[in-house]
C-alpha cells in the first residue's frame, strides 16, 4: 500500500488525538469530585443514621417524661387531698392513722418520681444536643454536597468540551488521509491496538520494540510513500525527519 508520506504523518496526529480523547474520557469517568461526592454520601448516610437514632431517643425520653410526670401529678394530687383531710381533723383516729401512713408512702413515691423526672430531663438535654449536632452536620454536609456537585458538573462540561474540540480536530485530520489507510488504522484500533507510531531511536513508536540494524536499513531504503507495518504489533510505522534512520549508502 502506498500513501503519500505527508498523509502518513497526518495519521500520527490522529493517533495523538485519539490518545488525548482516551485520556479525557478516563478523566471524565474519574473526576476527583465524583470520588469526593461518594465519600460525602457515605458521611451523609452515617449522620442521617445518627440523626434518626437521636430522634428515637428523644421520642422515647419524651414518652418516659410524660409517664413519670403524669404519675407524679397524680401522686401529688392525692397527697394534697390526704393532707387536707388530715388538716381538717374531721376523721376518726383510725382513719387519721391510715391517712398518715398513706401520706408518708405518697411522699416517698413523690420523691422517687421527682428524682426520675430530673434524670430524664438530664438525658433529654443530652439527646437534644445530639439532635442539634446531627442537624448541623447534615446542613454542613448538604451544603458541601451542593457545592461539589456544581463543581463536578462544571468540570464535566469542561472535559466534554475538550473532547468535542479534539474530535473535531480528529475529523479534520482524518479527512486529509487516504481512506484505505484510515480503514487499516481503525481496524487496528478496533482490535485494541495502537494504530500508528513514529519510528524513532530504532524503535516502533506504537509498541516500543527495538528494531535490529537490518530491519532499520530496510526501512530506510523503502520508498517513503510505502506504508510499513511493525512486525511485532502490526501498527503503521510512520517515518519522519525525527526517525533517525541510517542514510542509504551513496551509489559509486
Amino acid at each position: 500500500m502506498k500513501v503519500p508520506n505527508a498523509q502518513q504523518r497526518r495519521l500520527l496526529d490522529v493517533a495523538d488525538l485519539d490518545a488525548a480523547i482516551a485520556k479525557a474520557g478516563h478523566e471524565r469517568r474519574n473526576l476527583p469530585e465524583d470520588a469526593e461526592l461518594t465519600k460525602l454520601a457515605e458521611q451523609l448516610e452515617t449522620v442521617r443514621d445518627d440523626r434518626a437514632k437521636a430522634q428515637v431517643a428523644v421520642d422515647n425520653l419524651q414518652a418516659e417524661y410524660d409517664r413519670v410526670d403524669a404519675e407524679l401529678s397524680g401522686t401529688s394530687k392525692q397527697l394534697r387531698h390526704d393532707q387536707e383531710t388530715i388538716d381538717a381533723g374531721l376523721v376518726s383516729h383510725k382513719v387519721l392513722s391510715e391517712l398518715q401512713r398513706e401520706v408518708d408512702g405518697l411522699s416517698r413515691r413523690a420523691e422517687v418520681l421527682e428524682t426520675e423526672l430530673l434524670e430524664v430531663m438530664e438525658q433529654q438535654e443530652a439527646t437534644d444536643s445530639e439532635v442539634q449536632r446531627t442537624e448541623a452536620s447534615l446542613l454542613h454536609l448538604t451544603e458541601q454536597q451542593l457545592e461539589l456537585t456544581t463543581k463536578r458538573d462544571a468540570a464535566g462540561v469542561a472535559v466534554d468540551q475538550r473532547v468535542e474540540d479534539l474530535e473535531a480536530k480528529r475529523a479534520a485530520a482524518v479527512g486529509e488521509i487516504d481512506d484505505a489507510l484510515v480503514a487499516v488504522y481503525e481496524r487496528l484500533r478496533g482490535q485494541g491496538k495502537v494504530g500508528a507510531g513514529l519510528v524513532r531511536q530504532r524503535r516502533c513508536g506504537a509498541c516500543r520494540m527495538e528494531m535490529d540494524p537490518r530491519t532499520l536499513s530496510r526501512i530506510a531504503t523503502t520508498d517513503e510513500d510505502e506504508v510499513l507495518f511493525c512486525e511485532e504489533c502490526g501498527a503503521v510505522m510512520v517515518r519522519t525527519d525525527q526517525s533517525g534512520l541510517p542514510k542509504p549508502a551513496a551509489a559509486e
